[in-house]
């Protein structure tokens, strides 16, 4: 509105400045030709006179004063008045005053009488500075000067001055009210050309500046609007992000309590979903996730459904909260994951782990109830993922106690409670002592020595796991190289978080430097688990670890899917065989059958095979007979400090050579049959099971190891 208000000032601004210059040009170019007549008239032919009050002319009437009139006065008064009458002047003229000259008025202010003329009383003038003006003009001016009455608005009068100033000090001067009437009427074509061209112009400037301005505020407006919805909603997937969806959870929640309804909340992670994109690629990612949230809102149309985070989303439900259709949603949604989606080519499983939890009165508040489905997630996701779990009240207690571990996790740090025991390896063929593996366990100041599997878990949801295996790493080799025999070997496990933190080579190489053990001394156990993430970086990383000189052994061997497809990938130097495997052994012909195939295929390799988890004598004597290398377990002693197996370490190794001399005795007997002992999981503080030598439980038909164990004592 200012910019009209502003361009309509300057239109009628520059109409007036127009009017006005057009109409004194007017004026003076036709008065000018009356110019010659007045001076002729007006210079001075008396020089005896006395100074002469000026006189006035009413119209076509004059009026002189009663006193000091001179001859040479009338004179001019009648020259004009008759010329005026006559034609010879301009038309248009109505009334004139002479002035004074200056040799008149040297004695004294004879003007006076002049200063209120019969015509200026009137009151003739829109500006009462037009008179005063021309008075002015009338003594400085050089030439004739046409004087028009415009008042500050811009409105012009009827009339207009026309000074005719003196020529020098003797000379009279006029002034000479005059109609500007026919003046105007001729100057109004043009003035209305003009203007209408200077209205066209700024028409065309005002359309040509609102064009701009609304481009400007179109852009302001479409710019905002991006803003306003990058500012509530997810630029990848598009649907709401957290803020939205908290402020829309709470209002729910505030209405609900009004009406006494129930609000249900859905938090939904995608599982692995880091593995995904170190494999394929953060592109493929994204569009992973683009897939993941059509699927969702096509599951829960009618609900919010937000983007919370990275690979986390959630749903609110309102009109669906009680729990047998919220139960049905979330199986809805398992459901829907079943078929692939597939990217560039490339098949891709959607596994999504749902957490489910519901307000059920007023006291409920959205960091609450987004609290509980949380917490109902971290129990899906330890479940074994792909599932749905909902929030029970024992669920705060365990993460009470997920709490507290994290905390004790970071003292336990600090102040030195983590410690290493360490489990021997021996050697089946002669029975001795190769080395050790080192087990961290958590003195715990209340709770006491606490096991990896209590705490493990939690370094790794939490991030904690990186810093807990560099303290591994650099105090198995500070212990390792300050043993009494430098030919005993440590192994360690290293989480696939080390790897992902990177320079895991530099680590290495400096926990070798600083504790000055032999690389040849050292073994790092890794899991398949490590090679499924960008698989490409971590086998670079452990040829790079290999090439210093340490060994590089695959644990829990055959539990994955594609294991014989890593050992193509990378040259290992040793295998660990699983220990579910070698709970069954002896009992079950398919688990014979694995263990014989691993440790053919180590032998076809030139691979060392160890078995873990080795708690009764006839487990051990299968393995050697089955070619197995080295064993691991509680029958040969449980995780504990190196003093503790170096004092038993010659006993432990006629163990084993006794063992195998009595039952190749015993296998070359045909009535002999190999007693086989209950399974069970190892405890810390529970003793292995004993073999009962009473039993006589026999191989299962089609058995390798009952062949291998009866070649073995021939």
């Amino acid at each position: 509105m200012s910019l009209v208000l502003l361009l309509a000032a300057g239109v009628y601004a520059s109409n007036r400045l127009l009017t006005h210059w057009l109409l004194v040009k007017g004026l003076e170019q036709t008065y000018t030709a009356w110019a010659d007549t007045v001076y002729d008239t007006l210079q001075p032919r008396e020089v005896k006179d006395t100074a002469v009050l000026p006189q006035t002319l009413d119209g076509l009437r004059m009026t002189l004063t009663s006193d000091g009139r001179s001859n040479a006065y009338h004179e001019q008064v009648a020259t004009l008045q008759n010329s005026v009458e006559s034609g010879d002047a301009a038309p248009g003229v109505l009334h004139f005053s002479i002035l004074p000259s200056a040799m008149e008025t040297r004695d004294g202010p004879q003007s006076a009488a002049w200063a209120a003329p019969e015509w200026e009383e009137k009151n003739l003038f829109l500006a009462p500075q037009t008179m005063a003006d021309a008075k002015v003009a009338a003594l400085s001016s050089p030439r004739v000067l046409a004087i028009p009455d415009m008042n500050a608005a811009g409105q012009f009068g009827k009339n207009a001055l026309i000074v005719y100033p003196a020529k020098d000090a003797n000379s009279r001067s006029l002034i000479a009210l005059v109609s500007t009437a026919t003046i105007m009427k001729s100057l109004s074509p043009l003035l209305f050309s003009v203007s209408a061209a200077i209205g066209g112009l700024c028409l065309i400037s005002f359309l040509f500046a609102g064009i701009l301005l609304w481009m400007r505020f179109r852009e302001q407006l479409q710019t905002s609007k991006n803003i306003q919805y990058l500012a509530h909603h997810d630029t990848l997937t598009g649907l709401p992000n957290r803020a939205v969806f908290n402020a829309r959870l709470s209002e729910a929640l505030r209405f609900a309590q009004a009406k006494a309804s129930n609000i249900g909340v859905m938090i939904i992670d995608v599982d692995k979903f880091k593995e995904i994109n170190d494999t394929h690629g953060h592109g493929i990612g994204d569009v992973f996730l683009q897939i993941i949230a059509d699927r969702l809102k096509s599951v829960f149309s009618g609900h919010l459904v937000a983007r919370l985070s990275g690979d986390e989303f959630a749903v609110m439900l309102t009109s669906v909260s009680d729990t047998g259709r919220m139960t049905r949603l979330a199986a809805d949604m398992i459901s829907a994951t079943d078929p692939p989606c597939n990217i560039d080519g490339r098949e891709i499983k959607i596994s999504l782990s749902i957490g489910l939890a519901r307000a059920t009165d007023g006291s409920w508040r959205s960091s609450r109830l987004l609290h509980c489905a949380d917490l109902a997630l971290y129990r899906a996701k330890h479940e074994g993922r792909s599932t749905f779990c909902w929030y029970t009240p024992d669920l705060d207690a365990e993460a009470q106690k997920r709490k507290e571990i994290e905390h004790g996790l970071v003292k336990a740090l600090k102040f030195d409670q983590l410690k290493l025991k360490y489990q021997p390896q021996y050697a089946l063929s002669d029975g001795s002592l190769k080395g050790y593996e080192a087990l961290i366990r958590w003195e715990h100041p209340t709770k006491g020595m606490m096991r990896p599997d209590s705490f493990i878990p939690i370094a790794e949801d939490t991030g904690l796991i990186e810093e807990i295996g560099n303290w591994v790493l650099e105090q198995a080799c500070r212990e390792a190289a300050r043993w009494s025999d430098s030919n005993r070997r440590v192994a360690i496990n290293m989480s696939p978080a080390q790897f992902a933190a990177g320079d895991i080579q530099k680590r290495v190489a400096r926990a070798l430097q600083t504790s000055g053990l032999a690389p040849q001394r050292l073994e790092i156990e890794i899991t398949e688990s490590l090679l499924i993430s960008n698989t490409d970086a971590v086998v670079h990383t452990l040829r790079q670890i290999r090439d210093m000189g340490v060994s590089i052994a695959m644990d829990d061997f055959g539990t994955g899917y594609s294991s014989l497809s890593y050992l193509s990938l990378f040259p290992f130097d040793k295998i660990k065989i699983d220990k579910a495997f070698i709970q069954n052994l002896g009992k079950d012909a398919s688990t014979d059958a694995i263990v014989t195939s691993i440790v053919g295929l180590g032998r076809s390799l030139n691979v060392t095979i160890t078995a873990e988890g080795v708690e009764t004598e006839d487990q051990a004597i299968l393995l050697r007979a089955a070619g197995c290398d080295l064993i691991q377990g509680y029958l040969y002693g449980k995780p504990d400090d190196i003093q503790v197996h170096e004092a038993v370490q010659a006993d432990m190794t006629e163990k084993i050579r006794s063992a195998r001399t009595s039952w190749g005795k015993r296998s070359a007997s045909p009535q002999s049959e190999l007693p086989i002992c209950s399974a069970r999981e190892p405890q810390d503080d529970v003793e292995p099971a004993k073999p009962d030598n009473g039993s006589s439980a026999k191989f299962p038909a089609g058995s390798p190891l009952k062949a291998a164990v009866a070649v073995s004592g021939s």
